[in-house]
């Protein structure tokens, strides 16, 4: 049994600096070529031993560590997907995280986001505050040690700095975190490491490569120790079309050795397939030829994978080397049985960028009783749509697609337009299923105002004594209202269905209004009535209706309250020796 090296994540809010320190850890410039400077390749880049060595002898005895570990493997995945996809049987393969905070933005949506992910799979992590030479008065020292640098800026510099992590000391602790600057860390098992740091200047990056190293060494040895020479175990992290070699997959193995030739299994949304490795892959990022061929790789490493039949492989799906095919096929089903299934008669349709992620979002639905008819990985197509207009059908609210990362083909697009049944998308979890709750209300707030116009809305009113100002034609009094709602032109009834009047005015301090809703206290004139004869102080009037307006009503009991259902049922009892 050897020791592999720790699997490192990295996240972070879009353009807080996660590309950037990936640069200064591998030593390129991706960061540079990418569009706007946000990650668009996976990939694994690999720190060894000596390296991180190196760098522990520039920080002095202060954080000096007798490495067992063969180096760090750092994966560079956009957003959230490293931890829905490193999985096994439900729990993330990565090792340790860093999340990354911009020292003057602090925590953001994705940030949040992050860190609700890392505290569901209990995953270990440091936070690198990054742009410290962003701070007014820094200056940079040519010194990849923050400590060495912090030393020589002038105070007021190091005092905005200390100001700046207990904002974000104060920020994660509403999380349930206790956190410190990690030179000032007591306990490392009970305290998450703040490490203050420029990705651009290197400033910093010593203590992280160090503190990270140290840090997996003690708590994670033993989850570390693998048989190297066994069979291959990983991850699809995405499925990629390859000029000159067509489909191909980049895969992280995190146990195991994987050879040319080996024959693999993998999900699909047909079923478990296999196929025989043709070629092993490494990106080739100093430039030349875009990769280099490999006879093997050793777990931890990242790898393309170039073989025939990936076509339909699903992102997120684990990848093995076939050793007993039905007793393996078998697990993984068993593993996934509960994401690619169709859950519910009705729900709303999910589509996302991977098997990962469609299973933490459906985690998330099911925690807000929001029942999924269906699950895809993949571009949203025109078959969604037409799943989401017959479930909406039947049910307004969940007759739409939630899509997450999920790419829109232009077909999917115009049946959506046309057909009015809404893509909601987003590329963060949790914002996907707050921008889904939002369209939900928005959507019972324009039935609401459609059907206050069309037919009256039940309510209940007090007659308050003392306030008769006419007692007829109209009759002009005050009322409070109890329940519900009242408006011009509504019919009012008393306790025993009888009709009395209709509402011609309403007054609230002095000012004419529309309508009056619950606890307020107004004026108001109703014709046809004599104040003291049908209806006087303390009495109890309601909202009349007709028979096919509680018909009505009774098809759309959702746009109502508890209390407004009540109300209803109340007026229904009412009116029934009418009816």
């Amino acid at each position: 049994m050897l020791i592999r090296s720790p699997i490192v994540v990295v996240l972070a809010h879009v353009d807080h600096g996660k590309t950037t320190i990936l640069d200064s850890v591998r030593g390129t410039t991706v960061a540079k070529k990418e569009a706007g400077g946000i990650t668009q390749m996976i990939g694994a880049s690999y720190v060894s031993k000596e390296d991180i060595d190196a760098l522990s002898k520039t920080l002095g005895n202060k954080m000096r560590t007798d490495l067992k570990i063969p180096g760090l493997l750092f994966i560079d995945t956009p957003g959230h997907e490293a931890f829905t996809n490193l999985r096994e049987r439900g729990g993330s393969i990565a090792d340790i995280a860093i999340l990354v905070v911009d020292i003057q933005q602090g925590f953001q949506p994705q940030t949040i986001e992050s860190i609700k992910i890392l505290k569901e799979y209990k995953t270990p992590f440091v936070i690198a505050v990054n742009k410290i030479d962003l701070l007014n008065g820094w200056k940079s020292h040519g010194t990849t040690s923050f400590l060495e640098g912090f030393e020589k800026q002038p105070e007021h510099t190091r005092n905005k700095l200390d100001e700046k992590l207990y904002e974000i000391i104060g920020k994660i602790s509403e999380y349930g975190f206790d956190s410190e600057r990690f030179d000032r860390v007591q306990d490392f098992s009970k305290q998450i490491a703040l490490i203050p740091m420029s990705a651009k200047t290197k400033e910093g990056l010593s203590e992280l490569l160090v503190l990270i190293s140290g840090l997996s060494q003690k708590f994670l040895e033993s989850s570390l120790r693998i048989e190297v020479s066994g069979p291959a175990k990983g991850n699809i992290m995405e499925v990629k079309e390859e000029k000159g070699l067509g489909t191909t997959v980049d895969v992280i193995i995190y146990e195991g050795i994987l050879r040319k030739g080996d024959e693999i299994m993998f999900l699909t949304a047909e079923g478990i397939k296999t196929t025989n490795v043709r070629g092993l892959l490494e990106p080739n990022l100093q430039g030349g030829d875009k990769f280099t061929y490999l006879n093997e790789v050793v777990a931890a490493a990242g790898v393309k994978i170039f073989a025939p039949q990936l076509d339909n492989a699903l992102p997120g799906s684990p990848l093995k080397v076939v050793q007993d095919f039905e007793r393996d096929k078998q697990e993984i089903e068993q593993q996934f049985k509960h994401v690619l299934v169709e859950n519910a008669d009705f729900g709303v349709i999910l589509k996302a960028d991977s098997l990962g992620s469609v299973e933490a979002i459906l985690r998330l639905l099911k925690d807000q009783n929001i029942p999924v008819k269906q699950v895809g990985v993949g571009k949203i197509n025109r078959k969604d749509i037409l799943a989401a207009k017959a479930v909406g059908n039947e049910n307004k609210y969940l007759g739409v697609v939630l899509g997450f990362n999920a790419p829109i083909i232009d077909e999917a697009r115009e049946e959506s337009e046309a057909g009015k049944i809404p893509i909601i998308w987003s590329n963060i979890v949790y914002d996907l299923i707050d921008r889904y709750k939002a369209w939900v209300d928005e959507e019972k707030r324009k039935e609401k105002q459609e059907a206050i116009a069309k037919f009256p809305w039940p309510g209940k009113i007090k007659l308050l004594p003392g306030f008769c100002f006419r007692a007829s034609k109209p009759a002009v009094f005050g009322v409070e209202i109890i329940w519900g709602r009242i408006k011009k032109g509504y019919r009012l009834m008393n306790a025993s269905g009888q009709f009395v009047g209709e509402l011609r005015g309403i007054q609230h301090e002095k000012k004419d209004i529309e309508e009056a809703t619950r606890g307020m206290q107004v004026a108001i004139s109703c014709d046809g009535m004599t104040y003291g004869k049908e209806a006087g102080e303390n009495d109890t009037l309601y909202v009349h209706m007709l028979e096919d307006e509680i018909k009505k009503w009774e098809k759309q009991m959702n746009l109502l309250d508890s209390e407004e259902k009540q109300l209803l049922e109340e007026t229904k009892t009412k009116l029934k020796r009418y009816f």
